[in-house]
């Protein structure tokens, strides 16, 4: 009867485990820009890589969860995210008060800033993208593309504002003189600068914002489990080298 009454509960337990929508009883899958490096990225091999990828590997081996990373466009992702296609967003997203009225984020893990970014011989000056009439690169979708649509009417501004998939895709159009800068976060504009002939023209006003994890308001233990992974990954000695390799060249 005792055995009997173990194997029970046993049976309830899982069961439970189960219902109960327990992150470690099913492979989770994050939605990423694959063109975002050096935080998020597919090499030519069609392997995902960068700064995001590696910490949230190590957050899903820590807290007993499988990973995948699945690319997305990004001006769809929290839509995506909403529509359960996927189950987080560790991308390098900022955390936006428009963003947080649709989604829920972990906390902060990384402090960006915006810039320009221009041909390495260029003697464009911020003032002169803002107010010379230039074609100004964007991503879609973006926390830079609306702040620089919403205060181009506000402030005068009259630069074009030229939409792309990736800044990356923007960062070529610098180089080819379709448009006479780039708009991007101050980690990827390094990034770029390190492996093409373009550099950072400066910043050009907007706030400096966070990035952080995006779940669906309702996944409030996904939430707890992303939480708890971060800050013991931020605590660990893993966490220096992942900025050392790809934040701090």
């Amino acid at each position: 009867m005792v055995k009997r009454l173990s194997l029970f509960m046993a049976v309830v337990l899982a069961l439970f485990m189960i219902s109960s929508g327990n992150v470690c009883a099913k492979e989770l899958i994050n939605g990423i820009d694959a063109n975002f490096p050096p935080f998020a990225y597919v090499d030519k091999a069609g392997n995902p890589g960068g700064f995001d990828i590696d910490a949230v590997n190590w957050i899903a081996k820590k807290m007993g969860f499988t990973v995948k990373h699945q690319p997305m466009d990004w001006d769809g992702i929290i839509p995506n995210l909403v529509a359960k296609k996927i189950d987080f967003v560790a991308s390098g997203m900022s955390i936006t008060p428009e963003r947080q009225k649709v989604v829920n984020f972990t906390i902060p893990y990384w402090e960006i800033k915006q810039v320009f970014v221009g041909k390495k011989d260029s003697d464009l000056a911020v003032d002169q993208v803002l107010t010379g009439k230039k074609r100004l690169g964007v991503q879609r979708g973006t926390s830079e593309a609306e702040w620089l649509k919403d205060n181009a009417t506000k402030k005068g501004w009259n630069f074009e504002l030229i939409y792309y998939d990736s800044a990356p895709m923007a960062v070529e159009d610098v180089l080819n003189g379709r448009i006479s800068a780039a708009a991007m976060d101050d980690a990827p504009a390094e990034d770029a600068a390190s492996k093409k002939p373009v550099k950072i023209l400066g910043t050009f006003g907007m706030h400096e914002e966070n990035f952080g994890y995006a779940v669906r308001k309702q996944d409030t233990e996904l939430l707890d489990t992303l939480n708890k992974g971060l800050k013991m990954l931020m605590a660990d000695p893993y966490w220096d080298e992942l900025v050392k390799k790809y934040l701090k060249k």
